[in-house]
Parts: structure tokens; C-alpha cells; sequence
């Protein structure tokens, strides 16, 4: 997010809907001086609350962007939700599944793609998955997950020429307590949509009858490259200085574990 930009993006936005600085600062609650403070991009000190509300008063939409080692951060996301993937194919595949994963599909101006799909010719059976690494917006994963779901029965038909009769959807998430937390919040909304756990998943993927729609918090080892020797996903714990940088002596440390909130 390059703040000249954020302010110049505004500035033009307000004057396309013919708004003063003050009428946009009433729409968003804030005052004159602070949507002139954002137009010469002088964002640094509002809080994000903030700012998305003056965004979303000219009908835009804030989005942060982190950038690391030149996209180097969209291989670190990709690589949790390949490991996530290849997890569950794992499972459908020893289940006696045929596993098919990106499945890319435009119908009826509908354009998207299906992180994983199963498919049992006989039994005419098909499950389709839409893993997550992290929630963050429950709404418009629901959304965009029920966009699949309505167009499967087309898409398989299209890959392998049958109706498919006993339909799964899995919501997949990783384990993590951010996670279950969130859907924690999601509450009765998050049941009603997908009822099934993981064990009632495991039983109908050995023997599909009917539909099923399920949450599924799967564990999974993190992604590791060939070029990777060591280490993996593990807790960051306080490190142990000696006396003399402010640490404790050794025969006092000796009995003290890790930060447990680490």
C-alpha cells in the first residue's frame, strides 16, 4: 500500500461523486483536516479503522498488500495451502477416490477454481473441498464456496460425462486454534452450513450415501522444499541470555519452560 497513492485514489473518488472534503468527512465520521491529512498521503498516523471508513465512504475498499523478497511472500501462503491440499487428496485417494486439484471453470460468467475435487464413478459420487490456511472472512468464503457447489453438478458432468448422485462439500481449514476461534465466532451459522465433523467426513468418503456438508480441521505437516534441511513450523521462544545481557544466571533458568503464549 503506497500512501500518495491511497490519497490520490480518494481525492479522485471524492471529486467523482462531486463531495467536498467536509461532505466526505461527515459520511465517514472523521474531520476535514483528517480526509486532508489522507489526500497528501498522510496516513502513517490513523488508525486502520479509520481509514477503511473513509474509504468505504467513497464505495471503495481498503486492502493491504505485504510485500517480501519480491513475491517471495505468495509462495510461503501457496506452499501451507499445497500442503493442505495434498493432505486431503492423501486421505481421498486411500479412501478409493479419484483426486483431480485446480480445477479452473468459467460458466455463465462464473469464473473460479476448485481446490480439490473427488469423484467415484460407481457409485456416481463426488466431493468437492475449499481449503483454507486461515478464515477471514466467513461470508465470503460461504459465498464463493456455494458458487462451486451450485455449478459442480455441470463441471463434472463437462470433465467425466455423469451426473454426479451423492454430492460432498467439505470446508477444509487448518488446524490451529486462530482458526477454530474464528469459527468459534461464527457460531450457529457456521452448524447449520456444515454440520458433518471430521469423523462423520471420514465415514462417508469409505461409503457415500446421499449429501454431506462438512467442516473439517485437518492437521498437516508444514511444506518443505528439497532445498530446505531443517526446522519446519515450530513455537518462537524467548531466547536464553547470559547474565550479562540481562538474563537469568543458568542455575535459575534451568527450571523455566517457554512462554507459553508464544
Amino acid at each position: 500500500m503506497e500512501d500518495v497513492k491511497v490519497g490520490l485514489l480518494l481525492r479522485a473518488l471524492r471529486r467523482r461523486k462531486g463531495l467536498r472534503q467536509l461532505d466526505l468527512a461527515m459520511a465517514a465520521g472523521v474531520s476535514q483536516p483528517t480526509i486532508s491529512r489522507v489526500e497528501r498521503g498522510h496516513i502513517d498516523r490513523l488508525s486502520m479503522a479509520t481509514l477503511r471508513r473513509v474509504i468505504a465512504a467513497v464505495e471503495a475498499r481498503l486492502e493491504l498488500d505485504v510485500r517480501w523478497r519480491g513475491g517471495a511472500s505468495d509462495r510461503l501462503i501457496d506452499e501451507d495451502h499445497s500442503a493442505l491440499v495434498s493432505e486431503a487428496a492423501r486421505v481421498l485417494r486411500t479412501s478409493g477416490w479419484t483426486v483431480l486439484t485446480e480445477i479452473t471453470f468459467s460458466i455463465y460468467g462464473e469464473r473460479g477454481s476448485i481446490d480439490l475435487l473427488g469423484l467415484r464413478p460407481a457409485s456416481r459420487s463426488a466431493v468437492i473441498y475449499e481449503a483454507k490456511t486461515e478464515i477471514t472472512s466467513w461470508e465470503e468464503t460461504q459465498r464463493r464456496f456455494d458458487i462451486k457447489v451450485r455449478l459442480l453438478h455441470g463441471i463434472v458432468l463437462e470433465r467425466v460425462g455423469w451426473r454426479p448422485r451423492n454430492v460432498g462439500r467439505v470446508l477444509l481449514l487448518r488446524e490451529s486454534m486462530t482458526n477454530r476461534r474464528r469459527m468459534a465466532g461464527v457460531g450457529q451459522r457456521a452448524t447449520d452450513a456444515f454440520p458433518a465433523r471430521a469423523n462423520q467426513i471420514r465415514a462417508w468418503l469409505r461409503r457415500p450415501a446421499g449429501d454431506l456438508a462438512g467442516l473439517w480441521f485437518l492437521s498437516v505437516m508444514p511444506y518443505r522444499s528439497a532445498t530446505q534441511t531443517g526446522g519446519g513450523r515450530h513455537r518462537v521462544r524467548r531466547p536464553h541470555l547470559s547474565p550479562g545481557q540481562g538474563g537469568q544466571p543458568a542455575r535459575m533458568r534451568s527450571g523455566l519452560k517457554g512462554n507459553p503464549l508464544s
